[in-house]
């Protein structure tokens, strides 16, 4: 696949590629099949790992193309993760059309694929023993919906305690996330932050999706004052991580503002950037690594960690 759309010199190979349906009564018309493709594996050659002093595990999700989808990323009603069984965490809430994509099982079907969650676990789970020993990192990637899915991997390996070894920090898992709504609640939010998930939420400004859910109760009006939550604290959507914010409007085509390719081509031109941040020191430093991962011809996510 990385031949045919030119990255054959990416320094990745495909290990898997990865199918999900939203669990929601829809016919399927024409006889489509209930498994979409929704992303990949991917894992960094020897010669990428000797650049880069580690190897490098990537998951990267696309964004919404199918009616199923757009149903799911409309619920807007949260609802407990409980990916973990032996600590279900009830105070940990996600949306519940995206955690429908992530767990919805389809081992019924003539596929036999298995959830997108059982998917993903069993190939990260099956690199990671192929390459114990060996300095690794997990590096994921999504747009808009699918910048929901990488957050909940992300979330769900830490949880489970997947990347862990023997060192005090285990292996990093850093996500990137272009033009992405709202995931979890502030419980959410805290877990991760637990948990070391790290996140750089690339957002153009104009991008209503990257407002959503929670447009009225969110991170903005979680807490009153300095000191006091407000009683609907923990129903409040929550964005996470550390914000890299685009500022492009197009008054000719105004559904670009949430085009990837509107993304990319702003992350190639750094002076049309305008940068919150709530750490000044990591935001300069992620500009620096954009522009030299453009000079050296890097994909991001390989220094990404980096920053962490």
């Amino acid at each position: 696949m990385l031949n045919e759309v030119g990255m054959e010199n990416s320094g990745y190979k495909v290990t898997k590629y990865i199918y999900a349906t939203p669990d929601i009564n829809i016919p399927i018309q024409n006889g489509a099949p209930c498994g979409r493709w929704i992303g990949y594996v991917a894992v960094s050659d020897d010669e990428s790992v000797r650049r880069l002093g580690r190897r490098d595990i990537v998951i990267t999700f696309r964004g919404t193309v199918t009616n199923h989808e757009w149903i799911a990323n409309l619920m807007s009603s949260l609802t407990p993760a409980r990916l973990d069984p032996h600590d279900p965490r009830p105070d940990v809430k996600v949306e519940a059309g995206f955690l429908s994509l992530y767990t919805s099982d389809e081992s019924d079907s003539k596929f036999g694929l298995g959830s997108c969650r059982e998917q993903l676990l069993s190939e990260v789970s099956r690199l990671l023993t192929k390459y114990k020993g060996e300095e690794l990192s997990i590096s994921i990637a999504g747009h808009s919906m699918g910048s929901s899915l990488a957050l909940l991997l992300a979330y769900d390996i830490a949880e489970l305690g997947l990347n862990k070894d023997n060192s005090s920090r285990g292996k990093p898992i850093t996500v990137f996330s272009f033009g992405g709504p709202r995931v979890g609640n502030s419980g959410f939010k805290q877990r991760c932050e637990e948990l070391g998930v790290k996140v750089l939420r690339i957002v153009n400004v104009n991008d209503p999706i990257t407002k959503m859910p929670g447009v009225f109760l969110n991170e903005s009006f979680r807490v009153f004052g300095d000191r006091y939550e407000l009683p609907w604290s923990c129903s409040c959507y929550a964005h996470v991580g550390v914000e890299l914010v685009l500022d492009f409007f197009n008054m000719q085509n105004p559904s670009c503002v949430h085009d990837l390719g509107t993304y990319i081509s702003l992350l190639k031109c750094p002076k049309k950037l305008h940068f919150q941040r709530n750490t000044i020191d990591l935001l300069d430093r992620a500009r620096e690594m954009l522009i030299s991962a453009q000079n050296f011809n890097m994909l991001p996510w390989e220094m990404l960690p980096a920053l962490w």
